[in-house]
């Protein structure tokens, strides 16, 4: 016995049970969660030379969709610590955060939720700059992009 699902989508998550008669022994009953995942997560790396502006967009591949109709917030990581950068609701201006990993007022929210930071800085070489939109309260779409810092 099995299920099959065509055109999964987000809304199928759930409990899934299947609930069969045996003689003689009766009802026989299994359930099974199934969580449903839009996206993975996808991963870039992005060159700048040292002093100089870094434009990293959101996501990079979507280009159907309109991001500006779902919440979304930057994070820059090192180490394995992440700290939020820039959060954006829909039809608001931006909130950006004091981050102790890029201090300073170096960070700007552009056209098309592209983040911007100038100058780029030695110490910005490694960082990791995720962006996270909030599509559903399950489905989060996230880019990180790893930064290289060049010096001439």
């Amino acid at each position: 016995w099995a299920l099959h699902l065509e055109n999964v989508t987000v809304s199928l998550s759930g409990q899934y049970e299947c609930t069969f008669a045996t003689y003689p022994y009766g009802t026989k009953a299994a359930k099974i969660q199934l969580t449903v995942k839009a996206e993975e997560e996808r991963h870039y790396l992005k060159k700048v030379w040292l002093k100089q502006t870094l434009e990293i967009p959101c996501l990079e591949d979507t280009t159907s969709e309109n991001l500006s109709t779902y919440p979304l917030k930057w994070l820059v990581g090192e180490n394995g610590r992440k700290e939020e950068l820039v959060t954006k609701e829909p039809s608001c201006p931006a909130v950006y955060r004091n981050s102790s990993l890029l201090p300073g007022q170096r960070v700007l929210l552009a056209l098309n939720n592209t983040l911007q930071v100038f100058p780029t800085k030695i110490t910005d070489d490694g960082r990791v700059f995720s962006c996270q939109v909030l599509h559903h309260p399950e489905r989060v779409q996230e880019s990180s992009t790893t930064v290289r810092v060049f010096g001439k």
